[in-house]
């Protein structure tokens, strides 16, 4: 590979672009199936009667909820993805940050942007690393989760 560097002016042109917004209703039901597929028993995920006797008031999402997005991000955050030339990549990590519960009607609309894009020196060559977050806003919008993700490319 040449000494040019891997944070090309096509990349750093996107840095801060906003995606088009993807929208998406949370249903209870989903809530429940995917609280008993990570075999989480809390009742404030499944049982309504016994959420509502909770601090929360009823059922809600559990924190992990939202990787399910994952596979439809892709697809829905197309248009600001930056061309990169490597042909390996791993994911370096999430960090999720969590404002607002989120509960059966909700309507989110998850918007992406990429917010920094480094290189560094790795044992196998130099490594391109794209930072992005997505916001999640409920129907009343308030901001209820706010996730960073680090791409890394090789």
């Amino acid at each position: 590979m040449n000494d040019q560097s891997l944070v090309t002016p096509a990349i750093r042109a996107t840095l801060g672009i906003e995606s088009k917004p993807y929208v998406f209703e949370v249903e209870k039901g989903d809530i429940v199936r995917y609280a008993a597929a990570i075999g989480d028993t809390n009742p404030r995920y499944a049982d309504e009667a016994a959420a509502r006797k909770g601090r929360l008031g009823g059922i809600v999402a559990p924190p992990t909820y939202l990787i399910v997005m994952r596979i439809l991000e892709v697809a829905a955050f197309r248009d600001i993805r930056p061309d990169v030339q490597l042909t390996r990549s791993l994911d370096g990590g999430s960090e999720w940050r969590y404002f607002e519960p989120i509960r059966p009607g909700d309507r989110i609309t998850a918007t992406k942007k990429l917010v920094d894009a480094y290189e560094r020196a790795g044992s196998l060559g130099r490594m391109l690393f794209l930072v992005s977050e997505i916001t999640y806003l409920n129907q009343f919008d308030e901001v209820v989760v706010v996730q960073r993700d680090t791409a890394i490319y090789y």
